[in-house]
């Protein structure tokens, strides 16, 4: 599965190397019929795969496709402006990746009626839709509960349906690059969910309930406008990417830690939980006795072990840093 930084994977995880056809497409957009008999000429009971690359599509796709290649499994239209997939679509029973980024998706009709319905929606593993014009997540997408990854970065999203609780095999879901500002705390019932990317958004809090989440590998909310996150975060014990640069969250603690530098409490504090030193509360000043008691871990795997205290600046007092 694709890192956090990416887009998503662009295969079903597991997948087999298919049989690809890559159509090359005029420059200028294509006749739906010269599309068509292209398509037709160049049928194929075999391939798996068929790439239609980055040029313009004038229509949906052509009626005829799923005859022309009924073994078909990937499929990729992303870059070729299209507006409307259209009802073919649904014709595709072995389908299991779609990829149409950086298209003209989003407008009314986009997506065609019955898709929730289709037995599309038990096939598809795999969708990528970003870099288009959604300003909400269709209703349909939530009705294809064999979903394993789903990318809708890039598009106009405000919000994050709680239906998206529905899709309980998602294992990656990018949604980075939108105007999103509120994280509903239903995504925390995603029992598979692995890679959550919700960077370059306007969020500022995180709801408690994401600790929920057992299977979190990667947690990426960076350039948002967080300035605190719940404790609960601690419970994500197989986190092992939190990336938060970007937030006002970070940028007060870098800026306190540069006019406001770790006392010697602090430094000796550190040492002794970081390197595991044995004491015993007489071997130690009482006063830096208590301050190791207020010691807590730090909840990105990067931090490689630190640990925070209650006495650094107030906006990480009590929360979970860097």
């Amino acid at each position: 599965m694709a890192a956090a930084g990416g887009d998503g994977p662009e295969l079903e995880p597991g997948a087999e190397p298919a049989l690809e056809m890559e159509l090359e497409l005029e420059s200028e957009p294509e006749p739906e019929a010269e599309l068509a008999a292209e398509l037709s000429a160049r049928r194929s009971a075999e391939a798996r795969r068929l790439v239609l690359s980055p040029r313009r599509l004038l229509g949906p796709l052509p009626a005829g496709l799923s005859q022309w290649f009924p073994a078909l499994e990937v499929l990729d239209v992303s870059g070729t402006g299209l507006a409307e997939m259209g009802t073919e679509l649904l014709s595709l029973p072995c389908l299991h990746t779609l990829l149409a980024k950086n298209n003209r998706l989003g407008g009314p009709g986009s997506l065609p009626k019955g898709l929730g319905q289709a037995p599309l929606a038990r096939s598809l593993r795999v969708l990528n839709l970003s870099g288009n014009r959604f300003a909400e997540v269709p209703p349909a997408l939530l009705r294809l509960r064999g979903l394993r990854s789903l990318s809708l970065g890039g598009n106009r999203l405000h919000g994050i349906p709680p239906d998206i609780q529905e899709l309980h095999s998602l294992e990656f879901l990018y949604l980075g690059g939108n105007f999103i500002t509120a994280i509903p705390p239903e995504l925390a019932k995603l029992p598979s969910l692995r890679y959550l990317v919700l960077c370059d958004n306007k969020i500022q809090s995180i709801p408690p309930q994401l600790a929920q989440l057992d299977s979190l590998r990667s947690l990426s909310l960076h350039n948002n406008l967080l300035t605190y996150l719940p404790r609960e975060i601690l419970n994500l014990v197989h986190l092992e990417e939190l990336s938060l640069r970007g937030n006002p969250l970070v940028v007060r603690f870098v800026r306190d830690l540069t006019y406001n530098p770790p006392s010697l409490q602090e430094l000796a504090g550190r040492t002794v939980k970081t390197r595991n030193v044995p004491y015993a509360p007489s071997d130690l000043p009482e006063s830096l006795v208590r301050y190791l008691s207020l010691a807590s871990n730090c909840p990105n795997p990067k931090c490689g072990g630190e640990f925070s205290f209650t006495t650094l600046p107030p906006a990480l007092d009590g929360v979970l840093s860097l």
